[in-house]
């Protein structure tokens, strides 16, 4: 009987060891999966750094990619101006951020925005041969009736996600294509822009009516022979005219824009240099300026640009768009 006795308590011992044992375990375990919460809670999370990135949007039923330079000396803890650069028809995100042709990231650097490249609509791999729903232009984009304004619309939505994005600074600018796209976002999305500005694309929109009067910069060689200074498409310039349109001319384009912000018809000049000059419209609406920059030659080219195509003569140096531009929207 006592030695039955003996073997209950030391079975009855052994089992609250075991428990006591596991329940320290239990707590331990528990203890550390706590204790590694806190610290990731107490990591911060990786900081952008400079350079390039790409990201990748859905819109319309379409993936769709843009790139970003983020400038060095970016600190996420001040809020930055953002230029969204659009590439000409035929082009792509990665032409646009060829800085040998363009400069801007050589200026993204030196001014602090981040400047973001999206790529238009492509069937092709990589997004070659890409082009921009403008209204009246171009390619299958226009054919398809691409939603690219909703598109920018996400990618500045997005930016401002990732980034430390000043809302109140964001810019567009574009080249042939890209700048007739930028006309359009001046007249569908000017509560998400401050100002756009185009070069070598006019306005060529099927309907127009800003949310507010919006700054407008354009920039265009008298000697385009792709987009014509006078209005029309030039002659054997696109393999398939059908793909573009009779473009609109530069001085109607300008004179719209007047109208839109309610601007004095009378313009200054505000620049004149050998083979370049610009005029101003003040008096506008909300202090919208609208402003005219022409060089005698160039082509259809960005002025500055210190590389073009192979076969096309050499841009303009009269004159460098990325720091007109910049220039007319910092102005503000």
């Amino acid at each position: 009987m006592e030695h039955r006795l003996f073997a209950l308590l030391a079975l009855a011992l052994a089992l609250g060891l075991h428990s006591a044992s596991t329940v320290a375990q239990d707590t331990s375990l528990g203890q550390r999966i706590r204790d590694r919460l806190q610290q990731r809670q107490q990591t911060p999370p990786e900081q952008v750094k400079p350079g390039d990135e790409v990201h990748v949007l859905e819109v319309g039923g379409l993936k769709r990619q843009y790139l970003v330079h983020v400038p060095r000396g970016y600190d996420p803890n001040r809020k930055a101006p953002v230029l969204v650069a659009l590439h000409g028809g035929g082009g792509n995100m990665r032409l646009q951020a060829d800085d040998s042709r363009y400069g801007l990231i050589t200026q993204s650097d030196s001014a602090g925005f981040l400047a973001v490249f999206p790529n238009g609509y492509s069937a092709w791999p990589g997004g070659r041969l890409a082009t921009w729903n403008a209204g009246a232009c171009c390619g299958s984009a226009r054919d398809k009736g691409v939603a690219d304004v909703a598109f920018v619309r996400a990618v500045v939505a997005d930016m401002q996600r990732r980034y430390s994005v000043d809302a109140q600074r964001v810019y567009a600018t574009g080249m042939s294509n890209g700048g007739m796209l930028a006309h359009r976002l001046a007249c569908e999305a000017a509560d998400v822009f401050a100002g756009i500005a185009a070069v070598a694309g006019t306005d060529n929109t099927l309907a127009c009516t800003p949310g507010r009067a919006i700054p407008v910069l354009h920039i265009h060689a008298r000697d385009d022979d792709h987009v014509l200074f006078n209005g029309g498409a030039g002659p054997n310039a696109f393999r398939d005219d059908s793909k573009v349109t009779q473009f609109t001319s530069v001085p109607e384009t300008i004179s719209r824009w007047v109208r839109r912000n309610a601007c004095s018809p009378v313009a200054t000049r505000v620049l004149e240099r050998p083979g370049a000059m610009c005029e101003r419209y003040s008096g506008c609406q909300d202090n919208a300026t609208v402003q005219l920059c022409v060089t005698e030659n160039g082509g259809h080219s960005w002025p500055g640009a210190g590389a073009v195509r192979p076969g096309k003569d050499g841009a303009s140096q009269a004159i460098s768009a990325n720091e007109v531009m910049w220039d007319f929207f910092e102005r503000r």
